[in-house]
């Protein structure tokens, strides 16, 4: 029996991105709009499906605000105050406690299948986890079509044939995406979270297998 893969989104499943992609949003909308979005309206946006780019999230809130600023101008404005090293990704936490991925990794693979650019997640996990691999590192660039689409799911799975796979995610996009590869999918749904409720009820809604808080709750899900 091949050993098990558990899938990781990035995103709000093992980086806090509060302060970082949420913040982005929020200063980018300000900026050419001259009107700050709350976390709860991105939250909102991210409910309903469809928004798991943040480039493209921020250029509608901008362009429904009346602004007609092209696409190109608010990604790289989002880009300048994000990347870097004194941009916003530097405020990322790591979400995992000291030695919890590295105990799960004794029973499981990992790989990941994130929206943003595989370089930008790779810079992540060498700030925070540089002694664990994940295997393949799916990022926007590798996938034609982005989730709620299957696509960076199966090629996870042609990596990793006949091995259980498990999709750890955030958003309703990764359970749709999860459902659409017919992948268990595990939700984290963070009691922080403004729309809390809402998340749970989408998860279940879209078949979860399990509903955590966040990642460090992962062994009692895989406990029985």
């Amino acid at each position: 029996m091949k050993t098990p893969v558990l899938v990781f989104d990035m995103d709000g499943v093992l980086v806090d991105v509060t302060d970082s992609y949420r913040e982005a949003i929020a200063q980018t909308v300000e900026h050419f709009t001259g009107t700050r979005i709350s976390n709860e309206q991105i939250q909102d946006y991210k409910n309903s499906g469809g928004w798991n780019d943040d480039w493209q999230l921020s250029h509608y809130v901008v362009q429904r605000a009346g602004v007609l600023t092209p696409y190109e101008e608010v990604k790289r404005y989002f880009q300048s105050i994000f990347s870097g090293s004194t941009g916003l990704i530097m405020r990322e936490k790591w979400i995992a406690q000291p030695g919890r991925l590295e105990k799960l990794n004794q029973d499981f693979r990992f790989a990941l299948f994130t929206g943003r650019p595989k370089e930008e997640a790779e810079f992540t996990l060498k700030r925070f986890a540089d002694g664990l691999l994940f295997d393949p590192i799916v990022g926007m660039y590798e996938v034609q079509n982005h989730k709620p689409a299957p696509e960076g799911l199966l090629q996870i799975r042609q990596c990793h044939t006949n091995a259980a796979i498990f999709y750890i995610g955030d958003t309703v996009d990764d359970a749709r995406s999860a459902k659409a590869a017919a992948v268990p999918f595990i939700g984290i749904a963070a009691p922080r979270n403004p729309r809390y409720v809402d998340l749970v009820f989408l998860f279940r809604a879209q078949g979860a297998y399990a509903i955590v808080d966040d990642i460090n709750c992962l062994e009692e899900v895989f406990a029985s």
